[in-house]
């Protein structure tokens, strides 16, 4: 048992949340032992570059470090890698190990993120069925990588797009199946689709929407075979993006409430008061909104540890942000600003059946909610602006001016 002499503070979980939380604990004043417990032999890594630079060869691990590891030695934060935590003891305030091995606590921070979603069909399991969430995954996708060989991506979200584009940059033929009537279904409006339908294909990627995979078999030593209600494809590789799972279930078995992911407050605290959780794996309420949400991105992360940390260090500032997200394609940087969900008008800014440059706000009534912004950086932060004010009713926008790209951004300020 590792017991420390001072107050200890165990994270479970060493991506962006787990890692901005041992650095912002070190700031805001902890002078006890932090133990930063990782299930990868890596210190914090950025996740974004996984499926863009890191998979296409432009970067290696150490340049998509968050920090170098020294500043974790500097900081005197104890690094636990290639370890999984089993479960916690709340009355004992302990954390089991999966060697053995025990920590106690007196504030513990879950930031165990999510895991892909597994295909659930026959044949799903063959090794080369593979799927893109950490470093070993896309090292074990970059063996394979071979200029004409085909790739078949299972999913139309922005993990598979931006996975796509990487494959294709290779020198890869792929496809990209997507269940639904169209790619990005999911999270964005068909606008979006379309244009992402459009660029993807006049880069040479295959799009087959409304195609539902049911088998994959071994056709060769080398190849693979998908049965789809669209037809049989050969592949030297199948990816699978189809979502994620929050992993709840260390905290549902120690008791914690949970829904779709732990339950937190405002200042990440979950239902027992020695215990937050930061990150991906949230169920959190959003004040700008007035919603629950669970936020799969780097910012949410990022704010979230912060907080979590001031709280636990008796200096709390609520978490309270709008969120936002990025996606890199090709030659394309899509920024996303607030949240779209309910939105009956869309507001076009620039042209999306032409170019690769346009802006979408989302309204409801005359509430702009969110904004996708494709190579327009100014459109994007002049939305961050006005999102919060419209939705508090605090601002008025002018639906007609805003889709005039010859009256200027700042005037909406």
């Amino acid at each position: 048992m590792v017991k420390a002499n001072q107050q200890t503070c165990v994270i479970i979980g060493a991506s962006h949340a787990g890692g901005q939380a041992a650095i912002s604990l070190r700031q805001a004043g902890w002078d006890g032992d932090i133990i930063l417990v990782g299930e990868e032999d890596y210190a914090p890594y950025h996740r974004p570059p996984l499926s863009k630079d890191f998979l296409s060869g432009g970067k290696n691990i150490d340049d998509i470090l968050i920090r170098p590891k020294e500043t974790y030695e500097t900081a005197d934060i104890i690094c636990v890698r290639g370890m999984k935590a089993q479960s916690i003891h709340k009355g004992d305030r302990l954390v089991f190990l999966e060697g053995g091995e025990t920590l106690q606590y007196d504030k513990l921070i879950l930031a165990t993120g999510a895991r892909p979603r597994k295909l659930p069909i026959k044949g799903a399991e063959h090794p080369r069925v593979l799927y893109l969430r950490n470093a070993d995954d896309v090292l074990t996708i970059k063996a394979q990588i071979s200029a004409g060989k085909k790739a078949l991506i299972i999913g139309g979200g922005y993990i598979g797009l931006e996975t796509a584009a990487s494959l294709n940059k290779q020198g890869m033929h792929v496809t990209i199946l997507e269940m639904e009537d169209r790619i990005l279904q999911r999270v964005t409006a068909p606008i979006m689709s379309k244009f992402y339908n459009r660029i993807h294909t006049e880069e040479g990627i295959n799009i087959i929407e409304n195609c539902a995979a049911s088998e994959i078999q071994n056709r060769a030593i080398e190849n693979l075979s998908v049965k789809t209600t669209k037809g049989v494809f050969d592949t030297d590789m199948v990816i699978v993006g189809i979502g994620v799972i929050p992993n709840i279930e260390i905290a549902q078995e120690a008791g914690l409430n949970v829904g779709n992911g732990i339950i937190v407050d405002e200042n990440c605290r979950t239902s027992d008061p020695n215990i937050y959780a930061v990150g991906d794996v949230t169920w959190h309420h959003n004040q700008i909104y007035d919603i629950q949400v669970r936020l799969e991105s780097v910012p949410n992360a990022t704010d979230q540890a912060k907080a979590a940390a001031l709280a636990i260090c008796d200096k709390p500032k609520p978490y309270n942000a709008l969120p936002w997200f990025w996606s890199d394609q090709f030659d394309l940087k899509l920024q996303i600003a607030g949240l779209s969900g309910g939105y009956d008008d869309i507001v076009l800014r620039g042209n999306p059946d032409k170019g690769r440059s346009f802006a979408a706000f989302y309204f409801k009534n005359d509430t702009l909610l969110a904004v996708d912004a494709v190579n327009r950086p100014q459109e994007y932060m002049v939305g961050k602006r006005l999102i919060p004010l419209s939705v508090a009713g605090k601002k008025d926008i002018d639906k007609k001016a805003l889709a005039d790209e010859t009256i200027p951004l700042k005037t909406f300020l």
